[in-house]
């Protein structure tokens, strides 16, 4: 499969102006489904995951459209002075402008879903019309809330520390640490679904391993407490760690995605 040429795509908001990378493999059908691929916080468009997705797309005829929030991957930024309400305008900029009017699977990872969830809360309130487009969310270890699980799970020194130097550096399993701003934490009290829970009105399907020691098992059921309606189903996964990205994981995965699809078929 020949790799969808790098794009930049302009992002102004109270950051000030970011050059966002993608790539967009357009669905074989005109009028096919699109996956938006949200990655996780550090991640970047060519993870493991993100690679095996675009071959499966590619296969099925589905299109892509992937990218790099700002600090992240090919996209411009610091990590340290990003937040979650840039990554927001980001994924809200490329879902309205490289989307193509299609018809879209959000698909979140960790901290992806919940930039996912949060868009589409914000599409619903602010643009009914794009928000239809929304066929369903799949969502891998969905960190949603994130900024508050981070907190949360922080040690009272490491709170300390941010509280009184304005950042701390984490220890992480996956590699070098990273880093933990004030600014970061108290922007994202701004985003918090359990300040404002909504009916997302389409499928939201999450995939959560029973060994996740970065987003807990008790965390993603508790995602029921912030959607109305009868839309949530999680699948779990006994012996699954975060990553999720084992081939019988990424089967899950499409199967999801496939479900949704097929959903929004039959009722279109």
């Amino acid at each position: 499969m020949d790799d969808p040429e790098l794009q930049f795509l302009a992002v102004a908001g109270e950051a000030g102006e970011r050059r966002i990378a993608l790539r967009v493999l357009p669905p074989e059908k005109p009028g096919g489904a699109v996956v938006l691929w949200l990655i996780g916080l550090k991640s970047d468009m060519v993870s493991t995951k993100a690679e095996a997705l675009a071959g499966w797309c590619h296969d099925k005829g589905y299109g892509l459209t992937r990218f790099d929030y700002s600090g992240h991957g090919q996209s411009s930024g610091c990590f340290e002075e990003a937040t979650t309400s840039d990554w927001l305008e980001e994924a809200d900029a490329v879902f309205c402008q490289k989307t193509d009017a299609a018809p879209v699977v959000l698909v979140g990872s960790s901290t992806g879903a919940h930039i996912a969830l949060v868009l589409l809360q914000r599409l619903r309130a602010k643009d009914p019309e794009a928000a239809a487009r929304v066929l369903g969310l799949v969502l891998i270890a969905p960190a949603w809330d994130v900024t508050e699980l981070i907190w949360n799970n922080l040690s009272p020194a490491a709170q300390q520390e941010i509280l009184q130097t304005g950042r701390h550096d984490q220890p992480s399993e996956y590699g070098e640490p990273y880093r933990i701003s004030k600014k970061f934490i108290e922007d994202g009290r701004k985003n918090l679904l359990r300040d404002a829970p909504f009916d997302p009105g389409c499928p939201v399907l999450a995939l959560q391993g029973l060994l996740d020691k970065s987003v807990p098992p008790a965390h993603t059921r508790a995602l029921s407490s912030v959607l109305k309606g009868d839309w949530l189903e999680i699948t779990e996964v006994s012996d699954a760690e975060h990553r999720l990205s084992r081939p019988e994981d990424l089967d899950k995965i499409y199967a999801l995605i496939e479900r949704v699809i097929a959903t929004g078929e039959s009722t279109s």
